[in-house]
């Protein structure tokens, strides 16, 4: 099984493994979140608003020390449409259908997160299909609301979590929710992670070298630089991806359709992207984003967004997982 596993990786950029998490397991986390939401004042600060649009999310995730100061807290941001012009948000909107996410340090700020994130079953998967030294710098529970879920724009995830002199990120997307076509499931392009890195959202020097002036992240090319094939539809929507979506099809993508507990397993570098949630039905998802660790000789980038405080490093799966597997024999 691991073989054929890593192997259909290797071939196609993404895995669908159906039944990873039971229906328990995942309606547990579901209420843990309802649980943070209840919690959280959404009138205490203004608040960002999560957008993947090209055009937009410079200006969006790129000016708020909220979204910096997320990568080891759980933050609250924002569908669009949702904030006032105090940037807050407005009053007629409930709370618990306001979101876009929540992140990005769950498994490490949130026990019941954190348990799954760092479950044996994880630690065996990744392992399975070649990762030695795996380490967690992200997390994310993402909603896709019931009729205003906007869509996520064509991306690779090690745009946004870069690792050198290799890229070894790798996303693990938990459906807590049947995700269909109706309400936004996953479109990935196979093969598509055998092509370069297309680009890198990255901390301005500017900004972080003291003029305030300038945006806090930009993009800049990816490692190969002009060596990267032009791909049109980058940080935006392919053309036709509208119902029924043929654009899509066209161009490479498929439709991986999910029911609850299912994972997708998902390389850094395969092009992918999800559609608006138009439906009445919710399409919740606990994402994981790992990468290979210092011990495999990877450097996470210091021009990646997302970095932890100094003196704090990103938890590893098999030190929390060995842990907790010598406790519970204490136990018995």
């Amino acid at each position: 099984m691991a073989s054929s596993l890593k192997a259909d990786l290797e071939r196609d950029g993404f895995l669908h493994i159906r039944g990873f998490a039971s229906k328990e397991e995942c309606g547990g986390l579901k209420r843990r979140m309802e649980s943070l939401i209840e919690a959280w004042d959404p009138t205490a600060m203004a608040l960002p608003v999560f957008v993947t649009d090209e055009k937009d999310q410079e200006k969006a995730q790129g000016s708020s020390d909220y979204f910096l100061d997320s990568a080891d807290r759980v933050h609250f941001f924002l569908e669009k449409g949702t904030q006032g012009e105090d940037g807050k948000l407005k009053p007629e909107v409930d709370k618990f259908r306001s979101l876009n996410k929540v992140g990005h340090g769950l498994h490490v700020a949130d026990e019941s997160f954190k348990k799954y994130s760092h479950s044996d079953k994880v630690l065996n998967l990744v392992s399975e299909l070649g990762w030695k030294d795996p380490v967690l710098p992200q997390s994310m529970y993402i909603f896709k609301q019931p009729s205003i879920g906007g869509e996520v724009t064509s991306h690779q995830d090690s745009t946004f979590l870069h690792t050198t002199p290799r890229t070894t990120c790798l996303g693990l997307w938990l459906a807590l929710d049947a995700a269909t076509l109706e309400n936004g499931c996953i479109w990935a392009r196979p093969g598509s992670h055998k092509e370069p890195v297309r680009r890198i959202f990255m901390r301005n020097p500017e900004y972080f070298g003291g003029d305030k002036s300038k945006p806090q992240m930009i993009f800049e090319d990816g490692p190969a630089g002009d060596a990267v094939p032009a791909c049109e539809w980058e940080g935006k929507m392919p053309g036709g991806w509208e119902p029924p979506s043929t654009g899509l099809s066209e161009k490479g993508f498929k439709a991986v359709e999910c029911e609850v507990g299912d994972l997708i397993v998902i390389h850094g570098s395969v092009d992918h992207m999800s559609l608006p949630n138009t439906s009445g039905k919710t399409r919740d998802t606990y994402q994981l984003h790992l990468i290979e660790g210092p011990k495999e000789g990877i450097t996470w980038s210091d021009k990646n967004w997302l970095q932890y405080p100094p003196g704090r490093t990103f938890p590893s799966i098999a030190k929390s997982s060995g842990e907790k597997r010598k406790a519970d024999a204490i136990e018995k």
